[in-house]
């Protein structure tokens, strides 16, 4: 598989050994060591997927994240420190996909590196879903409500496919790990909520009486298929 990947660190130890892992698999891959320097990459390399440190000079990674995605759902997998709960709950809230904390072994973000390409890539059997007034197109990874065009972020997608083709049926937090972040993930499952919240505001009519994606208390979360 190949892929774009920009790495975005102020810390040279490791954009050189996370650069060095990747480019043994075969992706092409560029670095930064500031937000600014950060979001010129992004624009000329158009990258697959973007790993970005929180704490960077000239615009930290929230801000750089912030701007990215007002053009761009490129993945991106946010670094954080130890005891940065509170950057990560905003990152995600942000339109993160993932977050991994420091220190890391770079061999295990290569290994989410890989997991996301390939859930990102991925083709699924069956090319439609349709419920209603959503639709959902999985070898386009494309969403729709009332025929009009969804701006979802990969996890966003993934969450709302994972749910409609198991429509009425709840699946927990974990089950929903499994599906969209994968079995490698170990991170918190609070990371779903954060996720559901996004996507809601996107599909929902009311995001605050949801109609679609429904809560189930102590189980997890239920698509609604609204035209039973």
């Amino acid at each position: 598989m190949t892929a774009n990947i920009l790495i975005v660190d102020d810390e040279d130890a490791i954009l050189r050994s996370v650069s060095a892992y990747l480019e043994q698999e075969g992706y092409t891959v560029r670095t930064a060591i500031n937000g600014r320097a950060a979001l010129k990459e992004a624009a000329t390399f158009h990258p697959d997927l973007i790993v970005l440190d929180i704490m960077l000079p000239e615009l930290d990674g929230l801000e750089v994240l912030r701007q990215l995605r007002q053009t761009s759902d490129v993945y991106v997998i946010m670094l954080t420190a130890k005891a940065d709960e509170i950057d990560k709950i905003v990152g995600l809230s942000l339109g993160a996909d993932d977050y991994m904390t420091k220190p890391f072994s770079p061999r295990e973000l290569v290994a989410r590196i890989k997991a996301a390409l390939r859930r990102i890539s991925g083709v699924q059997a069956k090319s439609e879903l349709v419920f209603s007034r959503l639709r959902i197109d999985t070898a386009a990874r494309l969403a729709w409500k009332d025929g009009q065009p969804l701006d979802l972020t990969p996890i966003e997608w993934s969450l709302l496919h994972s749910l409609m083709k198991n429509h009425r049926r709840a699946l927990s937090r974990e089950q929903l790990v499994e599906q969209v972040w994968g079995y490698d993930y170990y991170g918190d499952e609070r990371v779903v909520d954060v996720h559901i919240g996004r996507l809601r505001k996107k599909i929902e009519d009311d995001p605050t009486d949801p109609i679609f994606i429904a809560t189930v208390w102590g189980a997890g979360y239920r698509f609604e298929d609204t035209s039973l």
